[in-house]
């Protein structure tokens, strides 16, 4: 894994925004993070609307994502997203692959995740992993806003890793992380370490799967 100079400066000092434009930036975010269908394409004025009242380091790189969609046709984006994010596990949007790859303890954290979505009354839909960044994003939006920010916080390294990585590739979705980027507070040292480890090491590589997360769920965690 590859990655190259970092496209922004240190990003050292968060942006002043407020609470409700963090959790309507998480939004959009989330909407535009999603595979992109026809609800997508209902919902651009809205989403327009939305990110225009956002401060700049939140809106301008979503308004030049907006851009992006008016200008491809669905079914290129569609193709796009899943080129990007379904078959190069770099841009993975599970964010416990980068802090455990393919092993038992990211069973064990994606329990995390669904645990703390269950104790704020959410529930997920049949067949979506609890990491996937989109729905994160959509839980802290909407239901629980330090929970969530939490969660994208302690894999703040992973979401890094995935930020650098798309604007390597020249992907129209690295603005919509630097937006996600925008919302959290800065990289600290460790951070900063942990993601220069991801880009020599790679995430682990324990060829063990998920079978914890899966037994547990058949045992009543999403019932």
């Amino acid at each position: 894994m590859r990655i190259g100079r970092r496209p922004q400066a240190s990003h050292s000092e968060a942006p002043r925004i407020t609470d409700h434009e963090r959790t309507a930036a998480w939004q959009a975010q989330s909407l535009l993070l999603n595979y992109p269908d026809e609800r997508l394409l209902e919902h651009r004025p809205l989403l327009r609307s939305a990110v225009r009242a956002l401060p700049d380091a939140l809106g301008e790189p979503l308004a030049g994502f907006l851009d992006h969609v008016d200008a491809t046709p669905l079914t290129e984006l569609a193709a796009d997203y899943v080129a990007t994010f379904d078959h190069k596990k770099r841009f993975s949007p599970y964010l416990t692959y980068f802090a455990y790859g393919d092993t038992r303890k990211r069973g064990m954290a994606l329990l995390r995740f669904t645990h703390a979505y269950r104790a704020a009354g959410q529930r997920l839909d049949d067949g979506e992993l609890p990491d996937h960044l989109a729905v994160v994003l959509e839980f802290a939006a909407t239901v629980d806003a330090r929970i969530g920010q939490r969660l994208l916080t302690e894999h703040r390294a992973g979401l890094e890793l995935i930020r650098l990585g798309l604007h390597e590739a020249g992907s129209p979705w690295a603005g919509v992380l630097d937006s996600v980027r925008a919302t959290l507070p800065p990289l600290g040292r460790r951070e900063h370490e942990a993601v220069a480890k991801l880009v020599a090491q790679g995430p682990p590589e324990e060829e063990v799967g998920l079978e914890p997360y899966a037994t547990a769920t058949d045992q009543g965690v999403n019932q």
